[in-house]
């Protein structure tokens, strides 16, 4: 069955809202220049209203990772997603903190896959999002036929721009390491407050499908 990961959460309400959609992963951004960045210093109740059979994640660009590994420990996240350029040393290094990692990958058609090798060993899972100029929540689609070129066992999330429309298409992904979806501005009623009956919708359809 897949798993669903919501990101962009900023409201402590409107994330108890979320978690009782029944998500697999909730995902918390710590990135100033995003608009759905959870502030310098954000309200625990944002972290503490998350069931424990939601795994937290926190998502960093080019973070300094003692600030990661500070951050994780003050807000008891489950897991981190590093979406920016870091290094595979560099995700070798919060490995070895003890972190658990998600890696994004920006996809355009000219991706080389090769390059996924040496981060195989440091991460649980990979994401492919879609290449903008600003980095994540552009609500913008890459072609998925790219995946067929992805032949590595890694399981993934697919993110960019998935909205409510797109359960038929989800289906048709036959990837044998498509791990999960990674949804979050289609699915907002502003940057950073998810519309939680349009996520409750679509993960009972994904849920109760036979993907």
């Amino acid at each position: 069955m897949l798993k669903i990961k919501v990101c962009g959460i900023t409201d402590p309400v409107n994330a108890s809202k979320v978690a009782g959609t029944g998500p697999d992963y909730m995902g918390f951004i710590f990135h100033p220049a995003s608009k759905r960045y959870v502030g310098p210093v954000p309200d625990t109740t944002l972290f503490s209203r998350i069931p424990c059979g939601i795994l937290k994640t926190g998502v960093f660009v080019n973070e300094h990772p003692g600030i990661i590994t500070a951050t994780v420990l003050d807000y008891g996240l489950d897991i981190v997603q590093l979406h920016g350029n870091e290094s595979p040393g560099y995700c070798r290094s919060l490995r070895e903190a003890g972190l658990k990692i998600i890696k994004a990958f920006r996809m355009n058609p000219e991706f080389n896959f090769r390059i996924l090798q040496s981060y195989e060993e440091t991460c649980e899972y990979f994401l492919f999002d879609t290449f903008t100029e600003s980095g994540g929540g552009s609500g913008l689609k890459f072609d998925w036929k790219i995946l067929d070129n992805y032949l590595h066992d890694k399981p993934f999330f697919l993110s960019g721009g998935i909205g409510p429309g797109d359960i038929q298409k989800i289906k048709e992904i036959r990837h044998f390491s498509f791990l999960g979806v990674d949804i979050n501005s289609r699915f907002e009623i502003s940057p950073g407050i998810k519309d939680h009956r349009k996520v409750d919708d679509f993960i009972k359809l994904v849920k109760n499908s036979e993907l």
